[in-house]
């Protein structure tokens, strides 16, 4: 396995273009209250909080805000949000994630379709991997409600891994090792964006302060008739 304390720190700046990720300074600021409150009424589970058909996220990611701005501005105008997850990293609610790329995503209905599969449930909806034509049109984006050091649990990516199609997963240790890895660090009202295909992968925390994400998957792209995004 590749060790999750490999990250990096080096003066090269991230860009989506060159690396697959890319960070937007201060982009949540403004809307860091309502992400407050937001947490405070869906307290994150141990490995975090999906959140569907939520009408106060619907409202803070609408009109013209700051993380909807952000996401046409990376997919264009067609880009809605797709999914929603709450992460509460600490002391007390700690994990780890090995190296993985994001492959399924959340719909509505289901169907046998070429390119779609394997199926799946979750908290009640149907989940399915899509082919990569479908994720290389998806952006996630971390909001950070907590400033991310490197030891408070960042999201470590492997750089340019996103172009590599899909991995299989006994190749995945060799692939990270040869592209590297990089830390995403972060203050709080920042927001990174990523590749959803992107190898990433998060360490348990070794610090005693809180790091509470509000992670977001964006989409461009329209599904097959006979399913559709779940959305939120």
């Amino acid at each position: 396995m590749v060790a999750m304390n490999d990250a990096h720190a080096t003066p090269e700046r991230m860009t989506l273009a060159r690396h697959g990720a890319e960070r937007f300074d201060a982009a949540a600021r403004h809307i860091l209250t309502p992400l407050e409150e937001l947490f405070a009424q869906h307290p994150p589970a141990a490995a975090g909080t999906r959140l569907f058909d939520s009408a106060p996220l619907r409202d803070l990611l609408g009109g013209d805000g700051p993380i909807g701005t952000l996401a046409r501005r990376l997919l264009g105008d067609r880009a809605r949000p797709v999914r929603a997850i709450l992460f509460d990293k600490s002391l007390d609610a700690n994990w780890g994630l090995g190296w993985h790329p994001d492959r399924v995503i959340a719909v509505r209905g289901r169907a046998d379709i070429a390119g779609y599969g394997p199926w799946s449930v979750k908290r009640g909806i149907d989940h399915v991997a899509p082919p990569w034509s479908i994720l290389s049109e998806m952006r996630t984006l971390p909001v950070h409600l907590d400033p991310v050091g490197p030891n408070n649990a960042p999201l470590l990516i492997s750089p340019g891994s996103h172009r590599l199609g899909f991995i299989a997963e006994p190749e995945i240790d060799a692939t990270v090792a040869r592209l590297g890895t990089r830390a995403c660090l972060a203050a709080a009202g920042d927001v990174w964006a990523y590749a959803t295909l992107i190898l990433h992968a998060s360490a348990a925390s070794q610090s005693a302060a809180r790091r509470r994400v509000l992670q977001l998957d964006y989409a461009a792209a329209d599904l097959p008739s006979g399913i559709d995004w779940f959305g939120l």
